[in-house]
């Protein structure tokens, strides 16, 4: 059974979204440097996630559902031999907060994708209910790990690390990515669900042409239940989209 949270309608707190217009608009969160979005901002859209990792600490989840998340995407790993420690216990509350969550791996470039594949899927359960798992494709700033290698590189790996999780899972990976990333690589002829960072402008405008099913839209965000400041995100459609996007991409 899908449980999705619902904005309530109470009075915004202070610090809150400026002038949060449209039917999505949630006022219970917040941004602690609200950005100037020129009328095409993301406070309208209906449905509205976290991602999450180590740093934002203790949790306290159903806050954080009442507070109107509908989903949680949570760091699992990153390159081939680390793992977040927070996430098993995110991941265990999340569900027991009835949150959708899924789990994100931060891909190096200094191991194969099939390495990292196989130690995303050793600490990621594979349990009914969970969103897709999400490849992060950004440029590191890794002492271990600075090179930068070829798009053509970079995507082949990539690609061989979506097949074998989306095998293990059931559900393709969703890319995450940055705008200098994906312009440098050219990712958008990968075939993928995408996951856009964009704080200074609609998705639109750094990404022409490019269609996505979540944007990251701050890392100031603000949300009950949830120490500092965190990362938020919209769902590209409306709340029965919403609905029918979990009932077609849930790990079954």
């Amino acid at each position: 059974m899908l449980v999705l949270a619902v904005a309530c309608a109470r009075t915004p707190e202070r610090g809150g979204y400026r002038q949060a217009p449209g039917p999505g608009a949630n006022p219970q969160l917040g941004d602690s440097a609200p950005h100037d979005w020129g009328g095409r901002g993301p406070y309208g859209h209906a449905v509205h996630g976290i991602d999450v990792s180590r740093w934002q600490g203790d949790i306290d989840w159903n806050r954080v559902r009442s507070a109107g998340i509908s989903f949680a995407f949570i760091k699992a790993t990153e390159g081939g031999d680390h793992y977040d420690p927070s996430f098993h216990r995110y991941w265990r509350e999340a569900a027991a907060a009835r949150i959708p969550r899924g789990a994100y791996h931060y891909f190096y470039f200094c191991r194969t994708g099939a390495e990292q594949a196989r130690w995303f899927i050793q600490q990621v359960p594979r349990e009914i209910g969970s969103l897709p798992p999400v490849i992060d494709l950004e440029w590191t700033h890794s002492k271990t790990c600075p090179r930068r290698p070829p798009s053509y590189e970079i995507k082949r790996e990539a690609a061989i690390f979506m097949e074998i999780v989306g095998r293990h899972y059931g559900q393709r990976p969703i890319i995450y990515t940055t705008v200098d990333f994906y312009r440098d690589n050219r990712l958008g002829d990968m075939r993928a669900e995408f996951w856009l960072r964009s704080v200074a402008n609609h998705p639109s405008v750094p990404y022409p042409g490019q269609r996505w099913a979540f944007w990251q839209y701050t890392g100031t965000g603000i949300v009950p239940g949830i120490r500092g400041n965190t990362d938020l995100n919209a769902f590209a459609g409306s709340r029965a989209d919403w609905v029918r996007w979990l009932q077609a991409r849930l790990t079954r």
